[in-house]
């Protein structure tokens, strides 16, 4: 009787295992490192996400480079930010921004924006 109990326990492991929902073996909902920070859409979001609060605040700010990112497959892609940036007076700083963008119905969100910690 205990062999069957452990036997199972293995199987409804292994099934919970192998059904986990993934991507190309990424989990679902799961936050990861952006695996390349120069791609060309993961720039133009984080252009757009300087752009949107650049106009929302009036303060000329414009994106200098992505410091580092995560991304999250929901129904679109989420994605938090460390940009450096630059404002019109020249001053530099390090932000924080969160976005999501949905390619199919070309929907774009700024979340959060502001200054990093």
């Amino acid at each position: 009787m205990r062999t069957h109990n452990i036997l199972f326990v293995t199987i409804a492991v292994l099934v919970c295992i192998i059904a986990a929902p993934t991507i190309e073996g990424k989990l679902l909902n799961g936050w990861e490192q952006i695996p390349d920070l120069n791609d060309p859409d993961v720039q133009e979001i984080a252009r757009w996400a300087v752009a949107e609060h650049a106009k929302q605040a009036n303060d000329g700010l414009q994106l200098k480079r992505v410091v580092s990112g995560m991304q999250q497959i929901v129904s679109g892609m989420r994605y938090k930010f460390r940009l450096d940036a630059v404002n019109s007076d020249g001053k530099e700083g390090m932000y924080r921004a969160d976005a999501f963008y949905q390619a199919w119905t070309n929907t774009r969100r700024l979340d959060y924006f502001a200054p990093a910690q």
